[in-house]
């Protein structure tokens, strides 16, 4: 049986058009027309992806997101929405969501982020054992298998991507990415334009991880090129002293 995905979307002839797509791909599609709805929907009825648009009636999408963040299982979500500004996106991202496109988008793009996602969740699944490991960093912590952080003893809550992208990092120090390679190792695609990306998710990762985001002492800008974790600062542990 494909993979089920759940599309929050108030507009039915968008979500018509989008689950047409996804049924075409091979997914089991479900459709909810508003927020409430779909937090009842999912109590009874688990799916493997949620397509959750912004601006829905009762409950609105990053409301949503905040609350299916608040359960203990992972969920992939990728928001569709009209806005575009720079704020909705940061807002978005910051509250979990795992990707963001806005309309009106292109069907093929749509596609390719969902198979991304996909495939971002098998790779997690298959992560051996040996690579489920605490990276202790100056002070920073990374635990992989239960995917917290922690700087100076202290929780740092990081999105999904924002954790996938430190782990990332943080597992090749000293190794030199350009953003064009860092869509392709985190996000899953790699689309020109989108190198932006990139840039405002290592901005609110260094507020978070930096005690001075200016002057940064983990991820590293490698001017004309792109970033690297600093290669003095790695150590890696097997297991929690």
């Amino acid at each position: 049986m494909g993979r089920r995905i759940l599309v929050v979307e108030d507009n039915l002839d968008l979500a018509e058009l989008v689950s047409m797509h996804l049924r075409d791909s091979g997914y089991a599609c479900e459709h909810c027309s508003d927020g409430q709805a779909a937090l009842q929907h999912l109590q009874t009825q688990p799916v493997d992806l949620v397509i959750l648009d912004l601006m829905l009636p009762r409950l609105d999408g990053l409301e949503v997101c905040r609350r299916l963040r608040a359960r203990p299982d992972y969920l992939p979500i990728l928001m569709l929405t009209a806005k575009s500004s720079e704020l909705d996106r940061v807002l978005g991202l910051e509250v979990g969501a795992d990707d963001y496109v806005t309309k009106p988008f292109s069907v093929r793009e749509l596609l390719a982020r969902v198979k991304a996602l996909f495939r971002r969740v098998d790779a997690m699944a298959e992560t051996p054992v040996e690579a489920a490991e605490v990276l202790r960093v100056n002070g920073l912590e990374i635990d992989a298998s239960r995917r917290q952080v922690h700087l100076d003893g202290a929780e740092v809550r990081l999105t999904s991507r924002e954790f996938d992208l430190l782990l990332h990092f943080a597992s090749h120090p000293g190794r030199v990415y350009s953003r064009a390679q860092l869509l392709d190792l985190v996000w899953g695609y790699g689309h020109d334009g989108y190198e932006h990306t990139v840039n405002s998710h290592i901005n609110r990762l260094r507020a978070k991880i930096e005690h001075t985001p200016a002057q940064p002492r983990y991820i590293l800008t490698v001017w004309g090129v792109g970033y690297k974790f600093a290669e003095h600062a790695g150590a890696r542990n097997a297991a929690e002293p």
